[in-house]
C-alpha cells in the first residue's frame, strides 16, 4: 500500500472520524464503516498484548549523563527539547521521520523515537532538574485511533509502545502528550526550546514567553516597563542551549564510539557490494543510480538508513561538491567518486568517501590526481593527536595541495604566495573544508562556537573526517585538457586517541595499488 488513505469500498461506509490532528489530510476520501455495530466488532476479540517491560537499553545511563550536564549548563530553566514531527513529502504522504539528533543525544531514543515527543527538563526546588518525556501513547483497541486514524493508529503503522514500555527502556519518566499543555501553561521567560526541531511546539512556547512576559508588565502598574522579551530565530537564550547541546557532542562516550565503528564497518560491506555490482552497473544508462541503489539496500539492512544523500559520482560529476542527482552513466577509463554512509538504528552515522576507476586501472593524470590528495590526507592524518587546534587538520592539507598544483603550474604564484590569506589561488580546485566532526549527524555539533570547532582544542574521543580533494571542472581552461573533468575524494573518519588517532575507515582500500586491486577482485 504506496499511501496512507482508506481507499477500500464499501456500499454502506460513512467517514468515521479521528482524533487527534492528524486526520486531515484526505479525510474525505476515507470509506472506514462508521456504523455503531462495525465500532462494536473492531474493538473486541483481540488477544492480550504482552505488557512485559524490558531492561533499560544500554544507552540509556549514557543518556541521563548527557542530561545532567545540560541540567548543570542551566540552573533554574526550564528545558524544552522536541524530537519533531512528521514532515509532509505530498499530500498524504510524509519522508521517513528522524527525531532531531539534540533529543536523540539526551534520551537515548534512536529509530524507534515517536514523531512530536518532547522532553522536557523541569528545574526543581534545588539544583538540577527533572527529566520527562512526552509523547503520544497508543490508543486503546476499542478506539476510532486504532483503526481509522492513518497517521498514528496501529491498524496502519503498526504496534506503538505504552508510556510504561518507554519509561523502562529508556530509564526516564513519561507522561501522554497531553499534559504537555500544562508545561506550556507555566511557560516563563526562563524556558529555553530548541527551536529548529519542531516550529509548531517553538511558536507555542513563544506565544507563551510573550504572554507571560505582557502579564508581568502589567502586574507591576508598568513600574518595569523595561521588561520586555524578544523572540525569533535569533532569540540568544535560546541559541544558548542549542549550542551547549551541540558542544556536547563534540567528545564522544564509549557507547557513541562503538556505535560509529559499527556503522563503518556496515559501509565497508556497502562499498564492497557496489564494486562487486559494477558489470550491472556500467551496463545501465543511469549507473550512478544502480550505485545508490546497492549502498542504500546496504544501509536499511545493516541500520536504520543512508546518513545523508549518497554522491555515487561518475565521470566530470565527481567535480561537482554535492552531486546527489545520481543519474548519469557509469563508463569503463572514468573515475567514480562514492560518498556515502550508513546510519544505525542510533542514528550515528559514518562518512566515507572513496575514488575508484571503473575499470580497474588509474590512468597517469587519473594516478598522478589521486596520489596527491591521498598525500594530503596523510599528512593531515599525521598531526592528528590531543592538544593541536582542529585548524591545524585543514592547514595540513591544504599545504600539499598548495605545493602539488604548483608544482604542476596551474597557480600564478610560488605554494607558498598562493597560502596566503589574502591569495589562496589552490582553493579553486578544493573550496571545501578538509574536516568536520561526526556523530548522530554527518556534519555533527555544527551549532558549537567557533573557539570550540575551529578553532577548538582536539580532545581524545572526537571523531571528525578528513577529507581533501582535487577537483578539476571540466570546462576550466586553467588546468591542461586531461585533466579537465578528473574529481578525486579520500575521506575517513578519524578518531581522536590519548595519545595521537585511529583511522577508522583504514580497513576500505585508500592507497593507488589498493583500490586497483579491490576494483579488479570484484570484478573477476
Amino acid at each position: 500500500m504506496a499511501n496512507s488513505s482508506d481507499t477500500s469500498t464499501t456500499e454502506t461506509a460513512a467517514p468515521a472520524t479521528t482524533n487527534g490532528d492528524d486526520a486531515g489530510r484526505n479525510a474525505n476520501r476515507s470509506t472506514t464503516p462508521g456504523s455503531e455495530g462495525f465500532k462494536n466488532f473492531i474493538g473486541t476479540g483481540w488477544a492480550e498484548r504482552d505488557e512485559t517491560l524490558p531492561q533499560a537499553r544500554p544507552q540509556a545511563a549514557n543518556a541521563a549523563e548527557r542530561r545532567a550536564k545540560v541540567s548543570a549548563a542551566f540552573p533554574g530553566q526550564r528545558l524544552v527539547i522536541p524530537a519533531g514531527d512528521m514532515k509532509q513529502r505530498a499530500n498524504d504522504t510524509d519522508y521517513p521521520y528522524r527525531a532531531h539528533s539534540a533529543f536523540a543525544h539526551l534520551t537515548g531514543w534512536g529509530s524507534d523515537s515517536e514523531p512530536g515527543a518532547l522532553l522536557v527538563l523541569e528545574p526543581t526546588g534545588g539544583a538540577g532538574h527533572e527529566a520527562t518525556l512526552y509523547f503520544r501513547e497508543r490508543a486503546g483497541r476499542d478506539s476510532e485511533e486504532f483503526y481509522a486514524n492513518a497517521a498514528i493508529g496501529e491498524f496502519w503503522i503498526g504496534p506503538r509502545p505504552s508510556l510504561a514500555h518507554v519509561a523502562a527502556d529508556l530509564a526516564v519518566a513519561t507522561r501522554d502528550i497531553r499534559d504537555f499543555d500544562a508545561v506550556i501553561d507555566a511557560v516563563d521567560t526562563a524556558t529555553l526550546v530548541i527551536r529548529e526541531a519542531d516550529p509548531a511546539v517553538t511558536e507555542r512556547v513563544d506565544h507563551a514567553r510573550i504572554r507571560f512576559a505582557a502579564e508581568r508588565v502589567l502586574s507591576e502598574n508598568a513600574q518595569d516597563a523595561a521588561f520586555s522579551l524578544e523572540v525569533g530565530s535569533d532569540h540568544e537564550p535560546d541559541g544558548e542551549l542549542a549550542r551547549v547541546v551541540s558542544e556536547l557532542r563534540l567528545v564522544k562516550d564509549d557507547y557513541e564510539i562503538a556505535e560509529m565503528r559499527a556503522a563503518i564497518d556496515a559501509t565497508e560491506r556497502g562499498f564492497g557490494e557496489v564494486l562487486a555490482e559494477l558489470p550491472r552497473i556500467t551496463a545501465e544508462v543511469r549507473g550512478e543510480r544502480v550505485i545508490e541503489g546497492v549502498f542504500a539496500t546496504r544501509a536499511r539492512l545493516d541500520g536504520n538508513d543512508v546518513g545523508y544523500g549518497s554522491i555515487a559520482a561518475a565521470g566530470p560529476h565527481a567535480t561537482i561538491l554535492h552531486w546527489t542527482r545520481n543519474d548519469g552513466p557509469v563508463v569503463p577509463g572514468d573515475l567514480v567518486l562514492l560518498d556515502a554512509g550508513v546510519e544505525m538504528d542510533s542514528y550515528y552515522t559514518a562518512d566515507i568517501t572513496r575514488t575508484f576507476p571503473v575499470n580497474g586501472t588509474f590512468s597517469p593524470v587519473q594516478r598522478q590526481v589521486y596520489e596527491a590528495v591521498l598525500e594530503a590526507a596523510d599528512a593531515a592524518f599525521a598531526i592528528v593527536k590531543p592538544g593541536i587546534v582542529f585548524r591545524e587538520v585543514h592547514a595540513a592539507a591544504m599545504a600539499v595541495i598548495a605545493r602539488k598544483t604548483a608544482e604542476w603550474g596551474f597557480l600564478p604564484v610560488s605554494a607558498e604566495e598562493s597560502l596566503l590569506p589574502d591569495n589562496q589561488f589552490h582553493r579553486r580546485y578544493m573550496v571545501h573544508g578538509t574536516s568536520h566532526h561526526l556523530g548522530l549527524d554527518v556534519h555533527d555539533c555544527a551549532q558549537a562556537r567557533r573557539e570550540f570547532y575551529m578553532d577548538g582544542v582536539i580532545e581524545a574521543g572526537m571523531i571528525f573526517t578528513i577529507e581533501p580533494g582535487l577537483y578539476f571542472q571540466p570546462d576550466d581552461l586553467t588546468v591542461p585538457a586531461e585533466f579537465r573533468g578528473i574529481g578525486v575524494r579520500i575521506e575517513d573518519d578519524i578518531l581522536v586517541t590519548a595519545d595521537g588517532a585511529e583511522n577508522l575507515s583504514v580497513r576500505i582500500p585508500r592507497t593507488v595499488d589498493a583500490v586497483e586491486a579491490w576494483v579488479q577482485g570484484a570484478r573477476d
